[in-house]
């Protein structure tokens, strides 16, 4: 772990940026988050700098401010009775995929697509992901479900991820 504050931003704030783009959906607001949660982090460095990994501090920083952004504007869910056309793409290309990816992602509220990243892309259990949002487990496992099952009905092109990572809960879920 670096000694400086200085030293950890420049290492770690690629990852942290990449991680606060997937939370907000949005590279400016990824950019506020993390800046934010480092700000957090400068303020009281003496005894983070202590801890096992600063990293994680800063993480979980960012995740309980973008949790009090959403609960402090009210969730705003946009709803598409249909998906939309995606007409002349290739599905199994990267950047194609990438861009889907993104796109569903997007129709997610933001309390689905949290629970996501910290299950999926930052591979933490049910239980961690319940102690970094401040929601139970069955709120996450709930949560998780329903994400997944709209990520099946609006991109049913990312299918063969979506059932790679999907763990199962007991639930009839459509596929």
């Amino acid at each position: 772990m670096a000694d400086s504050f200085e030293q950890f931003v420049r290492a770690r704030t690629p990852q942290l940026l990449r991680t606060a783009y997937l939370l907000t959906g949005d590279q400016h607001s990824a950019e506020d988050l993390v800046q934010a949660a480092l700000e957090r982090a400068a303020a009281a460095w003496w005894r983070v700098r202590r801890q096992a990994s600063a990293e994680a501090y800063v993480r979980q920083v960012m995740y309980r401010l973008q949790v009090s952004r959403w609960r402090s504007r009210g969730l705003r869910e946009r709803l598409d009775a249909d998906p939309p056309e995606r007409a002349g793409q290739e599905p199994y290309s990267a950047v194609d995929l990438r861009l889907s990816l993104q796109q569903a992602l997007s129709r997610l509220t933001p309390h689905q697509r949290a629970v996501l990243v910290l299950r999926f892309y930052d591979d933490m259990s049910v239980e961690q992901a319940a102690e970094v949002l401040g929601c139970s487990t069955g709120t996450v496992k709930s949560q998780t479900h329903l994400a997944l099952r709209r990520l099946r009905e609006t991109a049913p092109e990312l299918a063969a991820l979506v059932e790679q990572e999907a763990p199962d809960y007991g639930h009839d879920t459509p596929r």
